[in-house]
């Protein structure tokens, strides 16, 4: 029998990184994402690069450190050393949320910054994780008996009083955003699913902002991919497709949505745009 060398498309490759909670490698998923603009990337070879980072950065680790000289060494080595930081004069750039180009020129979004920090935390011995917080994606690590916030845009090591600030600006009620109780709600672990899925609605905003249907199908179609059950990725992608003047799929899209979407506020404005596109909700 023959051996079949075809190579995957990247989005089937997407999927079979992304088919299990468990074990999902949040790294090598990531740097996928840049296959929707290079598809030759080869990813390995960005994974290789990280763990060579990670080799400098153990070296310089000696293995009787406790978790915050550990710490310590991380930060030290990941912003002073490598000088990996926010890209504050092109922050909107699709490229920013691309683990290989950050890599390459230091500069990126918070999330994709997060996302190479979390893996040298890992690597260096540091209970890590990513936290969702609103507007802003922090990481953390477990300290003893407490945890350390870090902004990965800037490095910043950040207290309850800049938390609290920095959660008012999304909360209308003052006492609740200044509540222990919601922000430890906000400091949950995020896990790589969802961590995937910010970082794919970031490039859907990019993307819809500059009216780029093709990339924004790209990106809807590993949405739907990363969370087949997310019924609105169906939606913003039928209509990307209607835009592109792909109807047939257009149309499969949005009976989706209207389908398993049954109390959809915007419900009946996707039916009367179905059927525009000569579709029925029925």
């Amino acid at each position: 029998m023959p051996l079949d060398l075809t190579l995957p498309t990247p989005l089937a490759y997407f999927a079979a990184l992304v088919q299990q909670d468990e074990g999902l490698p949040l790294l090598e998923a990531a740097a996928a994402l840049a296959q929707d603009d290079t598809p030759d990337l080869d990813v390995e070879q960005v994974l290789e690069q990280v763990d060579q980072l990670a080799d400098r950065l153990n070296q310089r680790i000696s293995p009787s450190a406790d978790p915050v000289e550990r710490l310590r060494a991380v930060n030290q080595f990941f912003f002073a050393d490598l000088g990996f930081a926010g890209n504050v004069n092109d922050y909107y750039n699709a490229k920013n949320s691309y683990v290989d180009v950050v890599l390459h020129t230091r500069r990126g979004i918070p999330i994709s910054l997060a996302v190479l920090w979390l893996e040298l935390g890992q690597s260096a011995g540091l209970k890590v994780d990513g936290v969702g917080f609103p507007g802003h994606f922090l990481v953390q690590a477990k300290i003893e008996d407490g945890c350390v916030v870090i902004d990965p845009f800037t490095g910043q090591s950040l207290g309850r009083p800049e938390l609290h600030e920095r959660l008012e600006q999304f909360q209308l009620d003052r006492e609740l955003a200044h509540s222990d109780a919601t922000l430890a709600q906000f400091l949950q672990p995020t896990p790589p699913r969802q961590i995937l899925a910010r970082m794919l609605r970031n490039l859907q905003d990019i993307h819809r902002t500059r009216r780029d249907w093709p990339r924004l199908v790209r990106v809807q179609d590993r949405l739907v991919t990363l969370l087949p059950e997310a019924w609105a990725e169906y939606r913003d992608r039928g209509l990307a497709l209607a835009q592109l003047g792909d109807i047939e799929r257009a149309r499969a899209d949005l009976s989706v949505y209207l389908r398993e979407a049954a109390e959809a506020a915007d419900r009946d404005a996707m039916a009367e745009r179905l059927s525009a596109l000569g579709g029925s909700a029925d």
